[in-house]
């Protein structure tokens, strides 16, 4: 089973960080404005430049090649990337997306010919989701996922990451300004702080 390894981790003069995510479990972090939280996702990503050990399941960032890394541990940033005209275009197979998992999200296989450029931010969000969980990560990196959607929409989305992360055992890192959600979707909730990650003090040890 996957377990996420973070050992001294250090980027951007912040760190070092450690930290173990188990197999289908989810961390849930919080932290003032500013703190670093998405440069933390950042890291973990192998996005940015860092120091440190990273390590999931047998798969060691430091010996693969970063795109490797970055399929197997995917973030999902506060604000997704569209490039292209059409939804369908972003996706190598949009055949092969399962209708259930478009369903999950409020959406069916037409939402592949919709113009990009028409898109809500709210369904910008969510069919980033589906682009991310189609991959088949083994790993979760969430950064505010749920930040633009309406409250049910919430729900559902809640719903299918933590089915997700169980199903395939993915280890999942979910960062949120919503302490209530983050008691809802994380097995263990952490705080972001100048002193390192801290054990959310609203949460009994």
């Amino acid at each position: 089973m996957d377990q996420l390894a973070i050992d001294q981790l250090c980027f951007h003069d912040r760190g070092p960080y450690s930290l173990r995510i188990a197999a289908g479990d989810c961390v849930g972090l919080q932290g003032s404005s500013g703190a670093g939280k998405s440069l933390l996702l950042r890291a973990i990503a192998d996005l940015d430049p860092r120091t440190g050990h990273l390590q999931l399941g047998e798969l060691d960032a430091d010996a693969v090649a970063a795109p490797v890394w970055r399929r197997a541990v995917a973030l999902l940033p506060a604000e997704s990337g569209w490039w292209l005209d059409l939804v369908g275009e972003h996706f190598a197979d949009f055949s092969t997306v399962a209708d259930d998992l478009l369903a999950a999200v409020g959406f069916d296989r037409s939402v592949r010919g919709w113009q990009v450029s028409r898109l809500s931010t709210g369904e910008k969000q969510r069919l980033a989701i589906v682009r991310l969980l189609h991959q088949r990560p083994r790993c979760l990196l969430l950064d505010e996922p749920t930040a633009s959607l309406d409250q049910d929409l919430v729900a559902r989305v809640e719903t299918l990451l933590r089915t997700y992360a169980r199903t395939h055992r993915a280890p999942m890192l979910w960062v949120s300004h919503d302490p209530a959600q983050l008691a809802r979707v994380s097995d263990h909730r952490l705080v972001l702080t100048d002193s390192g990650l801290l054990v959310d003090p609203g949460v009994a040890a």
